[in-house]
């Protein structure tokens, strides 16, 4: 429960004044499903790299089950050169005679690099190989930041020009994964189809659903038990958004299939994406994630439209402050929140209401992609929004270390100081006062509490009290941590920045950079009170703070 049930919403509290929370532990809301356990990322040779792998390893490690990943370009024809917003694995060319020809290796490598680590991938089925595009020339992009977005419109973005020929490549894509991980594994898989074909498909709409019927009938035709999903709409609230998606959800459900004749098309997940937009106000980012929570809205909504959908794994397989992670602050200033802790809390604030939007119409909400993985040689804090830089983390990753440490069941919480479900997606977080916010959990004899404080304007700001009233905990023992993402603690940006913002650090700096980008347990336990029944923990915590406190009986 996310809004200020029991409490009188927004009090105006003086200065000092603690916000109050109230966690019931005995009053279940949900499960607390790893939702914000999977990320995604345009380049895919970035993968199998060096500081791809460590990022990868560590995601894998926070998690206390499988990660999905979802990336760009495995089918891109190339020699795997990395660049921004590129990839290639050559899966496909042909001979001179025009007959296919296979080379797995790459894709192999990136799959390699997730299964070894117990991460699944979210298998995209794109993009266009160069010698099945209708229109194969120019075919590498040479986009850079600051270039407009569609110079990335290239060979790889159009129909094949023989719908066979695809549906063999899909066919032996799939049959190749099962024999070289094994059905059961392949099986716990996801498979989807391109990326949002509102924007990255030079086809029509009804080219789009005869791309989707291939690909799906050569899924399940290699493996009768793979998950096929679609279609990652961009923008799902807007006109041009929804009627993609609804008119998708309609082919899957009564129109003619273009590989069968049959009626329908294999669906078994909906995909679709959501995405705030931050501008730069006198100087000063302000965030929004109003558009993005709407996305996720309508996504839910379009889908019960079918009551044969209604079960089905809802997957928001991009979900972001904004739209291009490798845009830079330096070409896109509004995009300057990403190094510190307006990222982090932003990343807070909007997962609870991801699980509140869930809750509300009852779906199979399955996960959320976060757009964001990490630039290999790049700048030092270019302002990508990434989640580690040059092998360093950064505070929005801590975020994720904080969901980790949070399972069982969601339980119900109460806030004086925060924003109810309908302001945030009416307006985003922008009052005159702060949000100071919580999500709590339970199993067994532990729990965990996150709290934020929030306001999409990027300001710092003192700490404030907060008391935290525990109900439901019947027991005066009680083993408490707390674990902190502010200016001071789990911070390598801050860090970089006192050393002087170094784009060569040396030895020493990057291992106390390292870290420093590790999250933080305060080295102090906070205040526990025992009253008539109830654990009482008083905190103070600064604008764009978040915590988790976890508590053990």
């Amino acid at each position: 429960m996310l809004s200020g049930v029991g409490f009188h919403a927004f009090a105006q509290s003086n200065a000092g004044t603690p916000a109050r929370i109230e966690v019931n532990f005995d009053k279940t809301v949900g499960p607390m499903k790893p939702v914000w356990a999977w990320f995604g990322y345009d380049e895919p040779n970035y993968t199998y790299m060096k500081d791809g792998k460590k990022l990868l390893t560590e995601i894998a490690e926070l998690s206390p089950g499988p990660v999905y990943v979802r990336a760009h370009c495995l089918l891109c024809t190339g020699d795997g050169t990395a660049a921004l917003k590129w990839g290639s694995t050559n899966a496909y060319t042909e001979d001179e005679n025009g007959k296919p020809v296979y080379n797995w290796a790459i894709v192999d490598s990136i799959f390699d690099t997730y299964v070894k680590r117990g991460m699944k991938p979210l298998a995209q089925i794109g993009f266009m190989p160069k010698a099945l595009s209708t229109n194969p020339e120019p075919y590498q992009h040479d986009w850079k930041p600051g270039d407009p977005y569609n110079k990335i419109m290239t060979g790889w973005a159009y129909p094949p020009k023989d719908y066979q020929k695809w549906a063999d490549l899909v066919y032996n894509w799939v049959k190749h994964s099962v024999e070289r991980y094994g059905q059961k594994e392949v099986e716990s898989w996801y498979w989807e189809v391109w990326n949002e074909p509102n924007g990255y498909w030079k086809g029509t709409m009804e080219e789009f659903f005869k791309l989707y019927d291939y690909s799906a009938d050569a899924v399940k035709r290699a493996l009768p038990t793979a998950r096929i999903g679609g279609l990652n709409i961009a923008g799902t609230s807007s006109p041009g958004g929804k009627k993609w998606l609804e008119a998708f959800l309609l082919h899957c459900a009564e129109g003619t299939n273009y590989a069968t004749g049959k009626k329908g098309a294999p669906l078994d997940a909906v995909l679709f994406h959501a995405k705030g937009s931050p501008k730069l106000i006198n100087g000063v980012v302000r965030m929004n994630m109003s558009p993005q929570l709407r996305d996720i809205q309508t996504g839910f909504k379009s889908v019960l439209a079918y009551p044969q959908f209604k079960n089905l794994p809802l997957i928001v397989g991009e979900s972001d402050p904004e739209g291009c992670a490798a845009c830079g602050m330096a070409t896109n200033p509004s995009n300057a929140y990403r190094n510190g802790t307006m990222y982090s809390s932003y990343t807070a604030a909007t997962f609870a209401r991801k699980y509140a939007l869930a809750d509300q119409y009852g779906v199979n909400f399955l996960g959320a992609v976060s757009w964001s993985f990490e630039f290999e040689n790049q700048p030092w804090f270019y302002g990508f929004r990434d989640l580690a830089t040059n092998g360093v983390d950064k505070p929005v990753l801590n975020v994720f270390r904080m969901f980790g440490k949070m399972s069982g069941n969601r339980v119900e919480v109460k806030s004086d100081r925060m924003y109810p479900l309908q302001m945030v997606l009416d307006s985003s977080i922008r009052g005159q006062q702060t949000e100071i916010g919580a999500l709590a959990s339970k199993e067994n004899k532990k729990a965990a509490v996150m709290l934020w404080n929030y306001h999409d304007d990027d300001l710092q700001g003192a700490a404030e009290p907060v008391e935290l009233t525990l109900n439901g905990i019947n027991s005066k023992k009680i083993k408490i941590t707390e674990y902190r993402i502010d200016r001071e603690h789990s911070n390598s940006y801050e860090a970089w920045k006192k050393m002087g913002s170094p784009q060569n650090p040396d030895k020493g700096q990057i291992v106390a950079l390292e870290k420093a980008g590790q999250l933080e347990k305060m080295s102090r336990e906070p205040l526990l009170e025992h009253k008539k029944g109830k654990t009482v923990v008083k905190i103070a915590l600064p604008r764009q703070a978040v915590s988790l406190i976890t508590l053990e009986w």
